[in-house]
């Protein structure tokens, strides 16, 4: 299958990669088929790529990267609305925002992927985790140009 992005130009995606969102994510629930897509020299960063939006993507990262102690809490209720057994596989992301300039990730709300069933879901943590969470951003080494 062929998508084409506005950030990455024209894919061609296998449909057994496709992640269906039943209910969207907040803010674009009439996006419901995603595409995830890593990043080349980071295996904790990707981008989460609307397959019928050409133009939207998030930048996601997966939290335990960032922030080791993280876990995820959620209600069961949270998940009903998947297809869900003890043996599937997980992924919990969380999406990626700038703010006065700095990046931080959203803990409150992450997205969490059934791996084997590719079906997602974004969630809202019952802990107090913040809606913004700074991540640190390594300044790239400054080269003399003139």
């Amino acid at each position: 299958m062929l998508i084409n992005t506005n950030k990455f130009g024209s894919l061609e995606i296998d449909a057994e990669a496709l992640i269906v969102f039943p209910d969207g994510i907040v803010g674009f629930e009439d996006q419901r088929h995603w595409v995830l897509l890593s990043e080349s020299n980071s295996s904790s960063v990707g981008w989460l790529q609307s397959v019928r939006d050409p133009g939207l993507a998030f930048c996601v990262v997966t939290p335990n990267a960032f922030v080791r102690s993280y876990a995820l809490r959620i209600s069961r209720n949270q998940l009903e609305a998947l297809p869900w057994s003890r043996e599937d596989s997980s992924l919990v992301l969380a999406l990626v925002s700038c703010h006065d300039g700095q990046l931080s990730m959203n803990l409150k709300a992450p997205v969490v992927v059934n791996l084997d069933r590719q079906i997602a879901c974004q969630v809202v943590s019952s802990d107090d985790e913040p809606l913004r969470y700074p991540l640190p951003v390594q300044a790239a080494p400054l080269r003399k140009s003139a």
